[in-house]
């Protein structure tokens, strides 16, 4: 080995021993009779010292190196005269006797410092720099932690690891395919699997009654902060469960990685059906951190003569504890906030609930003091507290409202990243209608069992069907979900019946799974959870790039290699395709 130790592990028990370091410079400083150089490793940094009056051939050398040198020093651990207590290896040094230069090293174009001068784009160019500072690295160790405690758990209870194909069927439901040209079947394409939810499904057919994987999955869809267009997901499955026996499960999981990765205990979690969570929070994936749920006013300021409210399918508000000395400037911002395109609200009206009992409120001409108290009545509101309220369409006015909620909790600082509320959204519907194109889609996707209680509606009320499915939820972000499948031929053939499906078409894309339901399917049930968005919550970011080694950019492109890149017409002559031009 090219080193003893590691710079992050000598301490004060190691002073006299010799030692071999090996790694980057940090920096280095030199104060005319001693010259000190920060070593550093992933493991931490090391400070070495060179002596002017007792080795100035030595100093000199040392001097002449730049930041992120290469080097491997060998010399004697030594006390530090002035100690760096917050740096473990603070309470030493090494007294060089012999320095080595591996590979000399360019200035970087950004600083490897914790807080850098590096912007975004460029840290993504040189990304195999910024692993180097201690954050991004921080952040690939909980990956790491991450990973190893999901496997410890899912082999501690009997599930198997279990890798299925990359390259599969595309396959046109849900989200678009990233398509693999084949050169052996000229003019067909292999799909990248968007998850390996059929696959699972057949090795439950197989008899392995417990599978699950962390695998890499792709979806070609427009990014965002916690969208990649190559992700990672823990893959589960069970045969011969209920939905209870998954939750439970599942839940054991994350109270698994609470503990041993945050180091959190007593983690709950709760249940709500998505009508609630849609009803209270105007989303399926509420954060439950903080109340301020959203509370319906339609008959409390409907049919008042007001006709912004009189002409609404639905009047909303939310109550801002202690916010009733809001100014207008505030008021007025937070207008503007609701009436921004990415919300779509018109406006906001607002009512004050003042200490003495009296309200103000933005519509004073047309509802009397009664009639505001009655609102206040309706949103719990105490005096001190402030009244918001939209109206509009019944599901807009309810996003709208969702993500006001949301603002208003950002700004009373009530999302606090180290506290943790977790449930199941359950009861989701099976169906959702397409107007455009006049059909019904799977809203989560075609294998999902609707609940059995509901099965009767599958012929004459479709759209109200509840399927046996549900999301974990944690601070507002959806971790995984899952559901109850259809493990029944017939039952599956009306499904996609149900979906627009012809025959013909639902043999030629899933008659593989069709068929295995032939020979035994067990009733079975699985989840897969995002692992990309478990990192960024448990390491307290919103962006998932941060937990990735190499991610993408916002427009998919990987700027450090320069991918996606034109090929040789060679290659696209031998897979049988040809550019326009």
């Amino acid at each position: 080995m090219m080193r003893t130790h590691t710079c992050g592990e000598l301490r004060i028990t190691d002073t006299g021993k010799k030692v071999t370091l090996a790694g980057w410079i940090q920096r280095s400083r030199d104060l005319g009779g001693m010259t000190f150089i920060d070593l550093r490793d992933r493991y931490g940094i090391t400070q070495l010292a060179f002596n002017m009056e007792t080795q100035s051939d030595l100093c000199r050398q040392a001097r002449e190196l730049g930041r992120e040198y290469v080097v491997q020093a060998i010399g004697k651990v030594v006390e530090r005269s002035s100690k760096n207590r917050k740096n473990p290896t603070g309470e030493i040094e090494i007294i060089v006797q012999e320095l080595k230069v591996l590979n000399p090293a360019e200035t970087p174009p950004f600083t490897i410092e914790d807080e850098t001068d590096g912007g975004d784009d460029l840290r993504m160019k040189y990304r195999y720099l910024d692993i180097r500072r201690n954050p991004v690295r921080q952040n690939l160790e909980l990956r790491h932690k991450m990973a190893i405690e999901t496997r410890n758990y899912l082999n501690n209870v009997d599930f198997i690891e279990v890798e299925t194909p990359v390259l599969i069927k595309s396959t046109p439901e849900g989200a678009r395919d990233f398509l693999v040209p084949s050169r052996m079947n000229a003019g067909q394409f292999y799909a990248l699997p968007q998850s390996p939810q059929t696959f699972k499904q057949l090795l439950m057919i197989s008899g392995l009654d417990r599978y699950f994987q962390i695998v890499k999955c792709f979806r070609d869809e427009d990014l965002r902060a916690d969208r990649q267009p190559e992700f990672t997901q823990i893959d589960c499955e069970m045969s011969f469960v209920t939905r209870d026996d998954v939750l439970e499960t599942f839940e054991g999981l994350a109270r698994h990685l609470f503990k041993q990765v945050k180091n959190i205990d007593n983690v709950t979690f709760d249940r709500m059906s998505y009508h609630d969570a849609m009803k209270y929070y105007g989303t399926d994936k509420p954060d439950t951190r903080f109340g301020m749920r959203m509370g319906e006013l339609n008959e409390y300021a409907r049919d008042k003569g007001f006709k912004v409210f009189d002409d609404a399918e639905l009047v909303v508000g939310i109550n801002a504890a202690g916010c009733a000395g809001y100014t207008r400037k505030q008021l007025d911002a937070l207008t503007d906030w609701v009436r921004r395109p990415q919300i779509g609200a018109k406006g906001l009206v607002y009512v004050k609930c003042n200490e003495d009992g009296s309200f103000k409120s933005s519509v004073d001409k047309f509802f009397d003091q009664d009639q505001l108290k009655s609102w206040a009545d309706a949103l719990d509101a105490q005096p001190g507290d402030l009244l918001l309220v939209l109206a509009g369409d019944d599901a807009a006015t309810r996003k709208a409202m969702g993500e006001l909620r949301l603002e208003m909790a950002n700004r009373l600082e009530l999302r606090d990243p180290n506290t943790f509320s977790c449930l199941w959204v359950v009861d989701f519907p099976l169906l959702e209608w397409d107007d455009e194109t006049r059909r019904y889609y799977a809203m989560h996707h075609p294998f999902t069992a609707p609940l059995e209680e509901d099965m009767d509606k599958l012929n004459s009320d479709p759209g109200n069907v509840r399927a046996n499915a549900y999301d974990m939820v944690i601070n507002g972000v959806e971790i995984g979900g899952g559901s109850i499948r259809i493990f029944d031929r017939d039952m599956q053939a009306k499904m996609f019946e149900v979906l627009g499906f012809t025959p013909e078409e639902a043999q030629s894309q899933f008659g593989f799974l069709m068929d295995a339901f032939r020979y035994g399917a067990p009733p079975h049930g699985g989840v897969a959870f995002g692992f990309d968005r478990w990192c960024s919550l448990f390491g307290g970011s919103e962006s998932i790039r941060d937990y990735i080694a190499f991610p993408k950019n916002n427009a998919g492109r990987d700027v450090m290699i320069d991918s996606p890149s034109e090929v040789d017409e060679k290659q696209l002559e031998e897979l049988s395709l040809k550019l326009k031009k």
